[in-house]
């Protein structure tokens, strides 16, 4: 899926590329889960005949002096990037998901080094941050609680804290869903961020579940990138949803 966006992407986007559908059958069918598409192809490829076509935006992956790359999901900073980055590809073929829990519980007792983010003018000291379009993480969790894919921006969850215990303390909170409330814990909405890390720190950058870089890097909005097919109920319920907000 991030292939086909970043190849539709570099041949002009939504006003050259084609309409582009999704078949999932990845680990996690974070896509799936989030539009409401049947986690079978057999039954999304059904579903995708009634869809609706829909002009959207993509976030862009900038990393200094390299070429950009684009993503339909989320970009994930530190911690997360770290795990997928010395994530055992083997090992996920054989157990799936839980292979990132393997590869997270691989870094208990590592410290977590920080980055410094840049958000609307502000600057924050983060160990992990995620730069997402959509409330699904993972095909299990909701970081993230009020973008949707056809926003014009991004929802931005900068958690401070690098002691494991924290990091606990972070987990439980997106379990229950009361992160907003949790110290150390900024959620924002914006565009663009900037981030960069010490000098003798490398931290990585994870865009859709695939290591795309290091910082530092730029993360941006690609307005009105890709014509994507959607389940027309969830179409319907994001159309709602803008109508009762004006």
């Amino acid at each position: 899926m991030n292939e086909a966006i970043n190849g539709i992407a570099r041949r002009g986007g939504a006003d050259r590329g084609p309409v582009f559908g999704v078949l999932p059958a990845g680990t996690a069918n974070v896509f799936a889960n989030e539009v409401g598409f049947a986690n079978r192809p057999d039954r999304a490829a059904r579903q995708l005949l009634e869809a609706e076509a829909a002009r959207i935006p993509i976030g862009r992956f900038q990393e200094l002096g390299r070429e950009p790359r684009h993503f339909l999901l989320m970009a994930g900073i530190g911690l997360d990037a770290r795990i997928v980055y010395e994530l055992d590809a083997g090992l996920k073929n054989s157990i799936g998901k839980l292979a990132y829990w393997h590869g997270g519980i691989r870094q208990l007792g590592r410290p977590v080094p920080r980055f410094c983010i840049e958000v609307n003018g502000a600057e924050y000291q983060a160990s992990f941050a995620l730069v997402t379009r959509v409330r699904n993480y993972g095909g299990d969790f909701e970081i993230a609680r009020r973008v949707r894919l056809t926003d014009s921006d991004f929802e931005i969850v900068v958690f401070s804290n690098n002691r494991w215990q924290d990091y606990l303390r972070f987990f439980a909170a997106v379990v229950l869903k009361r992160l907003e409330r949790t110290p150390g814990v900024a959620m924002l909405r914006a565009t663009e961020v900037r981030v960069s890390a010490p000098e003798d720190q490398r931290i990585y950058v994870q865009t859709d579940g695939e290591t795309v870089g290091h910082l530092p890097a730029t993360v941006s909005i690609a307005p009105n990138a890709v014509n994507i097919l959607l389940p027309r109920r969830f179409v319907e319920a994001r159309r709602r949803e803008l109508a009762l907000a004006s």
